[in-house]
C-alpha cells in the first residue's frame, strides 16, 4: 500500500551507521560547507528555501530508486548522489533509511491528513461516523494500491518501530476514534490495529494483479462494515 501526482506506484540496503559521517577527517581536506543559519528566504512550512529544494530532491530520488528496484535498491549514498546532496545532508535531515521512507509516506499521504482535519464530509468533520470511516478507507486504499512498493519498502524498514511510525499514529487514532464512536461496546484501539493490518505492500500488489485496481480497498471497506455491524 496508477495514481495520479503524488500517488506513484513504488517498490534494505546496505545503511550507514550513526558514526560514518562523524569519523575525522583531514582538516586540510575540503569539507562540506554549512548550511546558512540565517535563512534569506523561506520555504514550505517555514523551512529555509534550499531546505526544502533539498528534501524534495532527496524524496523524488527515494521515490525513483525505489520505482527502479525497490526498497532494496535503496540507500542513503544512492539518494544523495541521485539527488545532488552530500550524503551528511540526507543522514542529518532523515537518519537513516527508514527515516527517508516514513518522510515519503507522510507525504503521500499529507492530503488525506489534511482533508481528514479539515476538509469536506464525509471525510472531514461533520458526517456520521460511519460515513467517515468508509470515505477514509476509500483514501487510505487508494494511497496504498499507488504505493505498495513503497509500503512494501516502509514495512520492511520500519518493523522495529511500526507502531511509533507517524503516519500509522495518525491513521490509527483516526480509525479508533471513529470506531469508538460508531461501536463504544467494541475495542476499538484493537479493531483500528487490525484493518490496519490488512494493509500489506505485498497483498495490495497480489491483489491488483486481478486485474480490478481497487479490489483491495472495497474488500477492506466490507471488512469493516462487518466488524461494525448493520447500521441503525
Amino acid at each position: 500500500m496508477e495514481r495520479t501526482e503524488g500517488i506513484t506506484p513504488m517498490e534494505r540496503t546496505e545503511g550507514i551507521t550513526p558514526m560514518e559521517h562523524r569519523e575525522p577527517t583531514d582538516p586540510t581536506e575540503p569539507t562540506e560547507p554549512a548550511e546558512p543559519t540565517e535563512p534569506t528566504e523561506r520555504g514550505e512550512r517555514g523551512e529555509r528555501a534550499d531546505a526544502a529544494r533539498n528534501r524534495r530532491a532527496v524524496l523524488r530520488a527515494t521515490e525513483q530508486l525505489l520505482a527502479e528496484g525497490g526498497g532494496d535498491h535503496v540507500s542513503l549514498d544512492r539518494v544523495a548522489a541521485l539527488a545532488g546532496v552530500g550524503k551528511g545532508t540526507v543522514f542529518r535531515r532523515f537518519g537513516s533509511r527508514a527515516g527517508l521512507l516514513q518522510a515519503l509516506l507522510e507525504e503521500r499521504s499529507r492530503e488525506l491528513r489534511e482533508a481528514v482535519a479539515s476538509g469536506p464530509p464525509p471525510l472531514g468533520p461533520g458526517a456520521p461516523a460511519r460515513e467517515r470511516l468508509h470515505a477514509f478507507l476509500d483514501g487510505l486504499g487508494a494511497i496504498a494500491e499507488g504505493n505498495a512498493v513503497l509500503l512494501a519498502a516502509h514495512e520492511q524498514a520500519c518493523a522495529q518501530d511500526k507502531y511509533g511510525d507517524p503516519s500509522y499514529r495518525f491513521w490509527h487514532a483516526h480509525l479508533g476514534a471513529l470506531l469508538a464512536a460508531e461501536r463504544p461496546d467494541l475495542d476499538a484501539d484493537f479493531l483500528a490495529h487490525a484493518l490496519l493490518a490488512l494493509f500489506d505492500g505485498d497483498l495490495i500488489r497480489h491483489l491488483a494483479a486481478s486485474g480490478d485496481p481497487r479490489r483491495f480497498t472495497r474488500s477492506v471497506q466490507e471488512t469493516a462494515a462487518a466488524l461494525l455491524g448493520p447500521a441503525d
